[in-house]
């Protein structure tokens, strides 16, 4: 049964009004995107990490409601432009949606991933690459990490290259749970893995299942004790707020290993680090910085 999409254009003051009443309609999916994007008048919607946005919305949005069938569809398009809240928007017109193997496009879009030439994160659909002698299998999920993003690859580099073998290990907002798996692969013999969402704690649950990983997940006050090594790759806000109960974590002469920091960002987490560790900058990508202390 092939799908339905009504496509609108609308002014931003709309947009709210318009998403409530798509959804009312019983729309499958109801998605916004800037009208001018690739031209002269194209806006930059989102700052910075950690910045707050330069606006709420796009000057004109090009509104597309996805509908099981016609008929929902053109009622819609029928329904929409007598209300006050549609001034200024328009119905750019009803089609049927291609059919397409979802599930094979989605998973083209993630290959493997190279941490270092002998260390990869593979899907499970990828076959590892002939170099790859030690591999994390990961698929898209709930929760973040993939492997994609700088933060999270050079944690994983960091690990490969300190391998942790014998050591307790604490991942504390683990998400997926792929710094938590990499530690163990690298020899941890004990791993703590915590979030404060439940669902990455189950997401990181079925990971380390799925890669043969011992390991606890738990939500935070599942951490006890210290541990030979703190990994953290949050943003640099809440790692400045979390810094004393992260540190109180770290034994002496143990490692804390700190990322989703912009290189900008540097000066205020050493100064936020300062009563309990020197922090250095380790690595540096795409301008996130990796930055590590050890407890005296």
């Amino acid at each position: 049964m092939s799908l339905f999409e009504l496509v609108l254009l609308a002014p931003e003051e709309a947009i709210d009004h318009l998403s409530e009443a798509l959804d009312a309609l019983d729309a499958l999916s109801v998605s916004v995107e800037d009208a001018d994007a690739m031209t002269d008048a194209e806006q930059a919607l989102f700052g910075e990490p950690g910045m707050p946005p330069p606006k709420s919305g796009w000057q004109r949005s090009r509104v597309v409601a996805l509908f099981a069938n016609e008929a929902a569809a053109r009622e819609a398009a029928a329904l929409l432009p007598p209300q006050d809240f549609f001034a200024g928007a328009q119905v750019l017109g009803v089609q049927a949606v291609a059919d397409l193997d979802w599930v094979r496009l989605t998973q083209s879009q993630f290959d493997p991933v190279e941490i270092t030439p002998s260390f990869w994160i593979v899907p499970s659909w990828h076959e590892p690459p002939a170099a790859a002698t030690q591999v994390i299998r990961l698929d898209p999920g709930l929760a973040f990490g993939t492997g994609t993003h700088p933060t999270t690859r050079m944690c994983l580099r960091w690990i490969a290259g300190h391998a942790p073998a014998g050591q307790r290990v604490l991942d504390y907002g683990c998400g997926s749970g792929i710094l938590a798996i990499g530690a163990s692969k690298f020899g941890a013999t004990e791993v703590d893995a915590v979030d404060i969402d439940p669902a990455a704690v189950e997401s990181t649950r079925l990971n380390a299942t799925a890669n043969h990983s011992a390991l606890r997940a738990g939500l935070p006050d599942l951490a006890q004790g210290s541990y030979d090594l703190v990994l953290a790759n949050i943003l640099a806000t809440p790692l400045q707020v979390l810094a004393p109960l992260l540190c109180a974590h770290v034994r002496t002469g143990g490692h804390l290993v700190l990322a989703g920091i912009l290189a900008r960002q540097a000066q205020e987490l050493t100064q936020a680090y300062e009563p309990w560790l020197a922090l250095q900058v380790s690595d540096e990508q795409e301008g996130w910085i990796l930055m590590t202390g050890r407890k005296a």
